[in-house]
């Protein structure tokens, strides 16, 4: 067959019509070497290569997320994928689940809940603030009879980590499943599944670990299993009993996985290992937020979390008085640079910077020299 060069350019002048430096929210720049993997030419996901594969890489993650107890299990999915299975899979139909809800994507768990016929009790927070334990600790003593706590780890419409690890004691003191939504945390955000007590913590490749989307990821307790063998009408795609045994009996997944993604994901983890380990890459990622948040504030910027609660992998920043968030997203478009909108309740008056994967620290120095003139520009209109 011959070359078809001039498609390909076509396409790519429709996906990337200039060059633009991304600080999303997600799908992030993927890493060079993650990307060069993904250019080998497809097998078959019955081949023993690929049950090697399957096998590798669930291995590496269950290493990285400090379990020797749970099952970890890839699906072809986003990560919502994995808050849907949790409540078709692990509450009763008719039961009830606390929800914690500190911005966006709690509200999605809500909806999610909701829609799969479960009753959500809400605990919310104002957008900016985490939920303490205390806080947890009073609704599931007036809420004794909830099945399952969902909490959201990091919440990327307004920069906040949870205190994950007290928010789970909390839950396991009250003997209730723990739902973890770590989409945005895992792989820049430390998670210790056995030691934490958590049930199902998911996330997915597009966020920290700096993959293309299309994959699902999760650390699932025995104790969500026994109670899916409970559970009637867990649907087809989504039965995570159908996935364990797909993954005990085969190294593989019930439908066709994208391959190209678990193979990044793969690559990820091995460079981790090679970089110093665990602690190395999330040192990686406190630095480089660190960085980001001090440039926020040397250009006279509010951050709009919480402090002490901030996010490892994105930051939300308050505009300055009469400028919306929109324009400087806008603005830094133009200029190359694919930052974040403003997200949920607050998106009028803030925008958001990703610290997501494949980002130098020249990058960094170039998003700062171009938000300051920005700004500067912004306030003269």
């Amino acid at each position: 067959m011959s070359s078809y060069e001039d498609v390909v350019k076509e396409v790519l002048s429709i996906i990337w019509p200039k060059p633009l430096k991304l600080f999303t929210a997600g799908p992030v720049a993927c890493f060079p070497e993650v990307l060069e993997a993904m250019k080998a030419q497809m097998f078959s996901h019955r081949s023993s290569e690929y049950r090697e594969l399957h096998r590798d890489t669930t291995v590496r993650l269950a290493d990285f997320l400090e379990t020797k107890k749970s099952t970890v299990l890839l699906i072809p999915a986003s990560g919502t994928g994995f808050m849907e299975a949790s409540i078709r899979n692990a509450v009763t139909p008719g039961g009830k689940v606390l929800v914690t809800i500190i911005g966006a994507f709690g509200k999605r768990y809500h909806e999610v809940v909701e829609s799969n016929g479960r009753k959500a009790v809400v605990l919310e927070k104002a957008p900016g603030e985490p939920v303490l334990p205390e806080e947890l600790d009073d609704a599931l003593k007036k809420n004794p009879d909830v099945e399952a706590v969902t909490i959201t780890y990091n919440e990327t419409s307004t920069g906040v980590l949870n205190p994950l690890p007290e928010l789970a004691k909390v839950a396991k003191e009250h003997d209730k499943l723990v739902f973890v939504d770590a989409v945005s945390a895992m792989g820049a955000a430390d998670i210790k599944v056995d030691e934490w007590g958590l049930d199902l913590v998911f996330a997915s490749s597009q966020k920290a670990f700096g993959v293309p989307p299309g994959l699902a990821m999760a650390a699932i307790s025995d104790a969500v299993f026994e109670k899916a063998k409970t559970i009637p009408n867990r649907g087809w795609y989504f039965d995570l009993l159908k996935y364990k045994k797909y993954l005990e009996t085969q190294w593989s997944t019930p439908s066709t996985p994208p391959i190209p993604q678990i193979i990044g994901l793969n690559v990820v983890l091995r460079i981790i290992e090679k970089i110093g380990g665990k602690e190395a890459w999330l040192k990686m990622y406190s630095e480089r937020a660190e960085k980001i948040r001090k440039g926020v504030l040397d250009l006279g910027l509010e951050l709009f979390a919480k402090p002490g609660y901030y996010s490892p992998t994105i930051t939300v920043v308050k505009t300055p008085p009469g400028i919306r968030g929109i324009e400087v997203y806008e603005a830094m478009r133009k200029r190359g640079f694919e930052i974040a909108k403003g997200y949920g309740p607050v998106k009028e008056y803030t925008f958001r910077i990703g610290h997501m994967g494949y980002i130098t620290d020249e990058d960094i120095r170039e998003l700062f020299d171009n938000l300051r003139e920005v700004i500067e520009e912004l306030k003269k209109k």
